[in-house]
């Protein structure tokens, strides 16, 4: 069955019960009862239990899953690797009709041969959806795919996923839907920085609304482990370091995706405006040893000094698993990569947290009462890589690299309480996994077990109405994602989201002043995942959008201001290879200061290592320069050449920053963690107060970094301005002052 262009969807309305649409191609019949319509796939007039909307969500998983062969669930369990639409644009090849995708002259929104492929032969049903020509090609795309999966047994419906796509793009000055993509918002820790769950719960109704007119319904979000390692390349994603705001945000959030009203409610508060939220990373992986990460292998340790592993459950247990909507709590939990050293009280085992049964079974299922869908992080079955720097060709599978064939692990995984594996196309490994289970255990209790997982994965569908109707309309879809309202919500929260840390005298700037704004230069650079970054020398912010606010002169002497705009120091992740080549074991400092740093006050001994590797991971006394050492030397520039006159800073924060070198060289700092440039023109020029607050603190040097414990929030001395203030958690500025409100009386510790 081939798709071209659009297909033609069909739709029957019950007076008293939902939409249906099905593709008049799949082979979907409409059969009624009590004067009622429903979609039957059995080719006859048979309605079967779990076709029957009237029934509960559970009761038809249930029903569907005792139906499934063993094969069928198997490619259920599958989360598939990263897929573009249309089909050339991602990290795989594409074909179409046996030709490569892009001279195949297919259509933007078909479905490519390996996406047919996996849907028929492989099963799988769990798509995780990366880049977007645009709303109204995923659209069709989407439609093209549940026609598809709705002509092959049983009906299940594509349960399209994202991760967060909602950034804002700096070099696009915000217009009511410009473009017309989807609404730009602050990244995680922006929305935690206004200190106000209400602006997280409205992130999740805009962005629940917008994913469901793309096709998608599951958000691999929110990210909600509590960074508390100011070092870790991923604590800008958080929503900062303190337990009780994260999980005040985290509720917020998924409460916002979740839950549908009115006649869009199903049933619980689960309808057609929901998307499932999987939160992660349980039981949080913010506690890298030394701020290291767990996708490479030389961050695979999260360490506890602080004997502190009960608080990073808190975003979890009194945040997304007690939400204050009517879904209860939030509908999947992915574990992190990390081996939480010494979390294991029962068995003793240090695995990979997914691996581990006391986490996922006994703390997770048993103690904390979680039924939801476990998906595990993508890529962690697969055999380790040789080398560890990088992220791919090479898995993740933490704690269990030797011993064990990836069948072996897809077992494990399996009975510590997985339902699903993340970034696997491959059934033959959890076939081969159940084989080995029915050996040990005998078939019926296997088939069980299988029952449990498929009846989970399919209720997160059925809560949605996909089985009833997983269509969007074009048209629609066009109207709603970026739409002029959604955009203005998501420039609110940016406006709310930007921390001005420093004002002597300088801010707000009336408009039409003359400002200066100095290029900015980088070196060539590689980012996360180790892809070349070229060298550049640009203004950092967009020169067009600067004019309608002030006057641009090159000349600082006929200025009245300067604007520098930089980010917070790139340093290395942990990790250096060409330490490793010259003899050293690897591991080398995670700066967050832009001058040469020597870890003088790196502990001697790591607290956790490998002998198959490098059992002492220490850095003691070895230096490191961040990438981007040059931001400091253009503010300091900049203070030189203005001779005098006012320059403003504005930060992009991905971390925490060392501000004794940059503080005393401007008279104004604001800092963001990703807003559109006119956001940050509004807060210089008054035209919005600031009134965001740090959720985090800023450390008054690298030695307080290396001396603070990994696993404990708030245990570092803050840096304190030329003014006397600190920039400590829940700090921020006004207009008038420090501001001191109920926020910050309510979270400040």
């Amino acid at each position: 069955m081939r798709h071209t262009g659009d297909i033609k969807v069909l739709y029957v309305h019950n007076e008293r019960g939902p939409k249906l649409g099905y593709s008049e191609a799949s082979g979907v019949r409409i059969v009624h009862s009590d004067g009622l319509a429903f979609k039957s796939h059995s080719g006859d007039e048979e309605l079967l239990p779990y076709e029957d909307w009237r029934l509960a969500p559970e009761a038809r998983a249930k029903d569907l899953a005792s139906r499934m062969t063993i094969e069928q669930i198997a490619g259920l369990m599958l989360y598939s690797s990263h897929q573009a639409i249309p089909g050339n644009q991602g990290w795989f090849p594409a074909h179409y009709g046996g030709q490569d995708f892009a001279v195949s002259g297919a259509d933007s929104a078909d479905l490519s041969d390996e996406q047919m492929a996996f849907l028929a032969n492989d099963h799988i049903r769990h798509l995780l959806i990366t880049r977007i020509e645009s709303p109204e090609t995923a659209a069709r795309w989407n439609n093209n795919i549940q026609a598809y999966a709705e002509s092959l047994d049983w009906g299940i419906p594509a349960n399209n996923s994202s991760d967060p796509r909602h950034s804002s793009d700096a070099s696009k000055e915000f217009n009511a839907g410009a473009g017309g993509t989807i609404s730009m918002w602050p990244e995680s820790m922006g929305l935690a920085a206004t200190f106000d769950p209400e602006t997280a719960r409205k992130f999740g109704e805009v962005a629940a609304l917008e994913y469901r007119a793309l096709g998608l319904a599951t958000a691999l979000s929110p990210q909600i482990d509590i960074a508390t390692d100011p070092r870790w390349f991923r604590f800008g994603m958080t929503f900062g370091e303190d337990p009780r705001l994260a999980a005040d945000m985290a509720q917020a959030y998924i409460d916002g995706f979740q839950t549908s009203e009115g006649e869009a409610e199903i049933a619980d508060g689960w309808g057609y405006d929901s998307v499932n939220a999987m939160v992660k990373h349980w039981p949080g992986g913010g506690s890298g040893e030394a701020g290291r990460d767990a996708h490479f292998g030389y961050g695979k340790y999260a360490v506890y000094p602080g004997n502190n592993f009960e608080e990073h459950l808190i975003p979890f247990t009194e945040g997304a698993f007690r939400l204050s909507g009517r879904t209860g709590q939030a509908s999947a939990v992915m574990p992190y990569y990390t081996i939480s050293v010494g979390q294991d009280p029962i068995g003793g085992e240090d695995v990979g947290n997914a691996y581990s049964s006391y986490l996922i079974q006994e703390l997770l299922r048993e103690k904390y009462g979680y039924d939801g869908v476990v998906c595990t992080d993508w890529g962690i079955v697969a055999d380790e890589g040789e080398d560890i720097t990088r992220l791919f060709p090479g898995g993740r599978c933490w704690g269990v690299e030797e011993g064990y064939t990836v069948a072996e692990r897809h077992y494990k995984l399996l009975m510590a309480g997985i339902d699903q594996f993340g970034g696997s196309n491959e059934p033959a490994p959890v076939l081969e996994a159940y084989r080995i289970g029915v050996q040990k255990h005998g078939e019926a209790f296997m088939r069980r077990r299988f029952e449990q997982s498929a009846a989970r994965l399919l209720l997160n569908m059925f809560r949605l109405g996909l089985f009833e109707n997983p269509y969007v309309q074009q048209q629609e879809t066009a109207v709603r994602v970026g739409s002029p309202a959604f955009m203005e919500h998501g420039y609110q929260a940016q406006l709310k989201s930007i921390v001005l840390l420093k004002n002597e005298r300088a801010l707000p700037l009336a408009k039409r002043q003359t400002v200066y704004i100095p290029r900015r230069s980088l070196p060539a650079d590689t980012d996360w995942m180790g892809i070349p970054l070229p060298p550049s020398e640009e203004f950092p912010i967009r020169l067009d959008v600067v004019k309608k606010y002030f006057e641009l002169t090159d000349d600082p002497d006929k200025a009245d201001f300067a604007l520098v705009c930089i980010e917070s120091p790139r340093s290395t992740k942990g990790y250096s290879k060409a330490d490793a080549e010259a003899g050293g074991n690897g591991y080398v400092p995670i700066s967050l200061q832009y001058r040469p740093y020597t870890a003088e006050h790196a502990r001697e001994e790591s607290l956790a290592g490998d002998p198959r590797d490098v059992l002492n991971r220490s850095y003691r006394g070895k230096t490191v320069t961040v990438s981007n050492a040059s931001d400091l030397d253009l503010v300091v520039r900049t203070k030189r050449l203005m001779n005098g006159k006012p320059v403003v800073v504005s930060m992009l924060l991905s971390n925490p920053a060392v501000m004794a070198e940059l503080e005393p060289e401007a008279d104004a700092i604001i800092a963001h963690f990703g807003v559109q440039d006119q956001a940050i023109l509004d807060i210089v020029s008054g035209a919005f107060e600031p009134q965001a607050l740090l959720p985090f603190q800023m450390p008054a040097s690298m030695k307080t970094v290396e001396t603070q414990l990994e696993d404990i929030p708030h245990d570092m001395e803050a840096y304190v301005d030329s003014a006397g203030r600190a920039y400590d958690f829940a700090y921020g500025l006004n207009w008038k002052g420090v501001i001191q409100d109920a926020r910050a009386v309510k979270y400040k510790r």
